[in-house]
């Protein structure tokens, strides 16, 4: 007969050794399930109807809207007060206080929602212009992983700005595996921008994008070094307004600069800066 108590013992033997459990009944680490569970609350307020069944009008769209950010702040909250009391806790810092911090935090983040939405239209509307499949700016919110991918980093990069740990990065790498598209929470993103298929698309925490910039599939915005030293240094590169990178390009370092007006072709690598309205392009 198998015997299941030894096998569960040794289990818990490993918890005590290497660690890596999540206590609820401790200083526990923000819970992954929790944290997405608010950012699809956070999606469904910035284009309402669009990715739920539920019955939504002119009637109900208001105490609907009540439910859905008093859920939001309940269960954010939640969730911030665990990252800032692990981070005080590993670094030896008082962490009282931390839910009213906390609360205060999520609230500015309801407050910058009619902002969010604000880009998020102009970001839907960019890819509608900018791309001839595109038959609607309904479709385009329907089904564009780009413009999922841009609507969570920017409320992770909100999330991030406030110095909130950890929840930001879950956030990044949620949508990352849901739509191949790596942004960390810390790069900056002008508005207008379209991330066109979007899969392999990497951009650097420390990268700036201006406005209207088109990005396709593959493009890696990265760094130079990744050695630890460069913690709190400008790695990844700023590219100016209305640049398009085409699939494949590879821009690294944090003091190339990709000029405005510029047009980057498919599969080039670049490591310096280029001027405004350049064209780089590879050729076989």
């Amino acid at each position: 007969m198998n015997n299941i108590d030894e096998r569960v013992k040794r289990i818990l033997d490993s918890y005590e050794q290497f660690g890596g459990v999540n206590l609820t009944d401790s200083q526990n680490f923000p819970n992954r399930e929790a944290v997405v569970s608010a950012l699809l609350d956070i999606e469904n307020l910035i284009f309402p109807g669009y990715r739920e069944d539920l019955i939504l009008n002119s009637d109900s769209i208001e105490s609907l809207t009540g439910e859905r950010l008093n859920r939001i702040v309940r269960v954010l909250t939640g969730e911030v007060v665990k990252a800032i009391k692990y981070t005080c806790l590993h670094n030896n810092r008082d962490g009282s206080g931390c839910y009213k911090y906390a609360e205060e935090i999520v609230l500015m983040l309801i407050d910058e929602m009619p902002e969010i939405r604000r880009l998020a239209c102009a970001d839907a509307n960019a890819a509608l212009s900018g791309d001839p499949a595109a038959q609607s700016i309904e479709e385009v919110i329907l089904s564009y992983p780009g413009l999922e991918a841009l609507i969570v980093h920017r409320v992770a990069h909100f999330l991030y700005s406030k110095g909130v740990p950890v929840i930001p990065r879950i956030m990044s790498e949620y949508i990352h595996g849901k739509t191949g598209i790596d942004i960390h929470p810390g790069a900056q993103i002008g508005e207008e921008c379209c991330i066109d298929h979007g899969t392999g698309v990497v951009i650097g925490e420390t990268c700036i994008i201006g406005r209207q910039v088109k990005i396709y599939q593959g493009v890696t915005l990265g760094a130079l070094s990744v050695k630890k030293q460069m913690l709190g240094k400008k790695r990844h590169p700023t590219i100016e307004d209305n640049v398009t990178i085409y699939a494949g390009a590879t821009i690294l370092g944090g003091g190339t600069v990709i000029g405005k007006d510029s047009i980057i072709g498919g599969n080039t690598w670049i490591t310096s800066s280029v001027p405004p309205e350049s064209r780089i392009y590879t050729t076989a």
